[in-house]
């Protein structure tokens, strides 16, 4: 099974559109394609009990970002600074990249 192609790229910044972290922004730390997620950096913090590792030797509870659906984010264009569709163009080298569907500021 392939997975599906998101819009969304390691290292965007995108605004959380729904839930109750609603309104946040953050970096995308990973893309989870299979399970259509995505991990943004300070949204969606869960509580976590970690036993003691050698990393870790206390352990302890620990707080980490859980994952988030990927249509309850939105990437936001740099070029206006708000929440956006994308859209995917052939670019004049032969490859594809994605643009902002309201200024036409290519996001790649």
């Amino acid at each position: 099974m392939t997975a599906p192609k998101l819009k969304v790229k390691k290292g965007d910044t995108v605004m959380v559109i729904s839930g109750k972290n609603a309104g946040k922004k953050g970096k995308v730390l990973d893309v989870l394609p299979r399970e259509n997620k995505v991990l943004v950096e300070g949204v969606n913090m869960v509580k976590r009990h970690q036993r003691p590792t050698q990393a870790m030797p206390q352990g302890g509870i620990i707080d980490k970002e859980a994952p988030l659906h990927v249509s309850n984010v939105m990437v936001m264009c740099n070029k206006c600074d708000a929440p956006v569709r994308v859209g995917r163009q052939e670019s004049g080298t032969g490859g594809r990249v994605r643009y902002c569907k309201k200024c036409g500021n290519v996001l790649d």
